[in-house]
């Protein structure tokens, strides 16, 4: 079958896939992106009603990244061994645990514990629900699910993290700083009961596993590994533009730890052989969060200079920056439901330098229409690369690793994020001014040339796609 064949619409019975199934999944999958950055037009109101500095509730962003990026693989390996609505129903409570926590929270110390807790239960919806899809698609003898229920999960996972802006807008100045972490509450039980009424059963494969062998399926070490190396990674990055060599060295070397661990570990959580043999996977994952760079570095970096060059409100940029979100939700669905993975990538590379390339040729002076446009541009970008990841990566992925493997690209795509926040931390370092936006758009021109070729020059992206389940592809 050619590349062409591979990308033509796959027409495939959508009964399995029904609204009652597909929205619990959805909702879920929709409050981790939404809380990352709900609570960015709460950070000021809130060091005033808490009698602190700005700067000191920066951390209360920095947990969720941090929370998530450990969590979303680890939510997935759980789902592998406990079930998949186990863990999702397990992290709605969670995210349920974190609102009243924040809702009652009196000193920052308190509120970093809602939003680790938040972080950790939004951080169960997304790869549980690709273990359930995976599932339901093998029951009802489908190599895969009709494209658009993937479309809608990524939609969901994805495309509504600028909603977060403008939502926290209109809730702060309505009810207060708060009300971003009361919002969890009625989301919470609306998502736990759809997923007790409308998710399937986790079936049992085989007897009870014993305390002994769920200690070793779940690979306690490896997850305790797998964070320490990427907090000591984050620590580095959130202390740019000062160097900290120290967090470096120390990540290098509980990253080496990680490897020697997971090479002889009974079920690896981290598996490094797979990663070395299934190169097309671990291509998905360099592409997801290089991509990350550039979108999140627009959805914050371009956020900053229209409120400090233009004199914009946290609201009203959240606002001008919903044609981007729109659009790129309106491009998700029909990529999905054709498969398209090549092809959508190479646009995506190409948006992204586009976009890059205008932000370059702007200034504060720039009129606010000719923005919005550049903003579409990665629209495109945002509604192109994370379908045809989502895609790939379902292909690529074993069957009986698909929630650990989803759970992972989140992560790269919460490393892309703070990689970007680390950037707007530098060149914005004394000010969002037109010399740093030049200065980021020229990084995200070069990471997105590189993107480009990355696609252009990955020959498994033009073999016909693998019949079965997990195939490797170099």
């Amino acid at each position: 079958m050619s590349i062409r064949q591979a990308e033509s619409p796959v027409r495939t019975p959508v009964a399995p896939f029904n609204w009652r199934f597909v929205t619990p999944m959805y909702v879920g999958s929709a409050l981790n992106p939404v809380n990352s950055s709900l609570i960015a037009t709460a950070l000021v109101p809130m060091a005033h009603g808490l009698h602190v500095s700005v700067g000191s509730t920066a951390v209360l962003v920095s947990a969720l990244y941090l929370a998530s990026a450990i969590a979303q693989p680890t939510g997935g390996k759980l789902a592998e061994v406990f079930g998949p609505r186990r863990v999702f129903l397990a992290g709605i409570l969670l995210v349920l645990a974190g609102g009243v926590v924040g809702a009652f929270g009196q000193d920052i110390a308190t509120l970093v514990v809602a939003r680790v807790l938040i972080g950790v239960g939004t951080s169960g919806g997304y790869p549980s629900a690709m273990v359930i899809i995976r599932r339901r698609a093998r029951e009802a003898g489908l190599s895969e699910p009709p494209g658009g229920v993937l479309g809608g999960l990524q939609i969901a996972g994805t495309a509504t993290a600028a909603l977060g802006l403008p939502l926290g807008g209109v809730i702060v100045d309505a009810f207060g700083w708060r009300s971003t972490f009361v919002v969890n509450v009625p989301v919470a039980v609306v998502a736990f009961l759809l997923a007790v009424l409308w998710l399937p059963a986790d079936r049992r494969d085989g007897p009870a596993l014993g305390a002994r062998e769920i200690v070793s399926r779940i690979d306690l070490g490896g997850i305790a590994l797998f964070a320490a190396t990427l907090s000591a990674l984050l620590l580095f990055l959130d202390e740019l533009p000062g160097a900290q060599w120290a967090y470096l060295g120390v990540a290098a070397a509980f990253a080496v730890a990680l490897v020697l661990w997971e090479r002889v570990a009974a079920t690896p959580f981290l598996d490094v052989r797979l990663l070395i043999r299934n190169l097309a996977l671990t291509r998905t994952y360099l592409r997801f969060g290089l991509t990350s760079l550039c979108v999140y570095s627009v959805l914050y970096g371009v956020s900053d200079w229209l409120e400090e060059a233009h004199g914009y409100s946290s609201r009203t940029v959240g606002l001008l920056l919903l044609p981007m979100t729109g659009l790129s939700a309106l491009l998700m669905r029909p990529i999905s439901s054709r498969n398209l993975v090549r092809s959508a990538l190479v646009a995506g590379a190409v948006a992204s330098g586009a976009g890059a390339i205008g932000f370059l040729l702007i200034d504060s002076s720039t009129s606010v229409l000719v923005i919005i446009v550049l903003t579409l541009v990665f629209g495109v970008t945002l509604g192109t690369f994370a379908p045809a990841n989502q895609t790939a990566l379902y292909r690529q992925a074993a069957a009986d690793q698909i929630g650990t493997a989803a759970g992972l690209m989140r992560t790269f795509g919460y490393i892309g994020s703070i990689a970007s926040s680390a950037l707007i931390g530098v060149f914005f370092h004394a000010g969002a001014d037109d010399s740093g936006l030049h200065t980021i758009a020229a990084v995200m021109a070069a990471v997105s040339a590189a993107g480009l070729l990355f696609v252009l020059l990955d020959r498994g992206l033009r073999q016909p796609r693998d019949a079965g389940d997990g195939e490797r592809r170099r």
